[in-house]
């Protein structure tokens, strides 16, 4: 995995590009982040740089004490991006947005929207009964499984229950734009999260994507 950024979800919008078409764009912000560790295969088994992001208010000892060695404030976010190039960071260092240049797509991982307890249809898309002839079964799941045998419910039924805020990536979304003056990353297309939630953005794992 190549190094990544973490930052915030500002929203969507429409750009245009050279040809003058309309894109619907999302707008990431990606400011500073801090790199509050780096794991070395000698020391920790594996290669990997731990980055951070903002200002926790009221940081456990924990996390204060693992954010002092390296110098810098209890981050608000922290997350893990394995990379072989561990020699040329060390911690207490900052990454910029300046680590996107040239990159195509990026993947963007992030908290879905919540929904609260959601019916089949609505988290399932299941198709509703009839509404006519007495039927009482126009947005139930019905039955659920046979009643002798198995005389039981199977593991993964679809069934009503919380729907959303779950981590979601949007894989591959191609980078309409980089503002490096205002830390801001613009790509193609929506991605996960609501407004002013955190995101994960990383360069794409798929291979080089195609344009029609």
């Amino acid at each position: 995995m190549a190094l990544g950024m973490l930052g915030k979800k500002l929203g969507m919008t429409t750009a245009f590009d050279e040809e003058g078409r309309a894109v619907a764009v999302t707008v990431l912000e990606l400011p500073l982040n801090s790199l509050t560790q780096v794991k070395t295969p000698e020391r920790d088994g594996y290669a990997a740089v731990q980055l951070g992001l903002g200002e926790k208010k009221r940081p456990n000892k924990p996390e204060a004490g693992h954010a002092a060695k390296s110098g810098v404030a209890p981050p608000a976010a922290l997350r893990e991006f394995r990379t072989a190039d561990v020699e040329s960071f060390k911690a207490g260092d900052v990454v910029d947005i300046s680590i996107f240049e040239g990159v195509t797509a990026v993947d963007v991982r992030a908290r879905s929207k919540g929904r609260g307890f959601a019916g089949v249809i609505k988290r399932h898309g299941f198709h509703r009964g009839p509404k006519t002839h007495g039927s009482k079964a126009y947005r139930r799941p019905k039955s659920i499984g046979a009643s002798a045998t198995p005389s039981k419910v199977y593991k993964g039924k679809r069934m009503p229950g919380h729907m959303g805020h779950r981590w979601v990536t949007a894989a591959n979304l191609k980078v309409f734009r980089l503002d490096a003056e205002k830390s801001l990353l613009i790509v193609k297309g929506a991605a996960p999260g609501p407004n002013g939630g955190f995101v994960v953005v990383s360069p794409s794992r798929k291979v080089a994507r195609v344009e029609s």
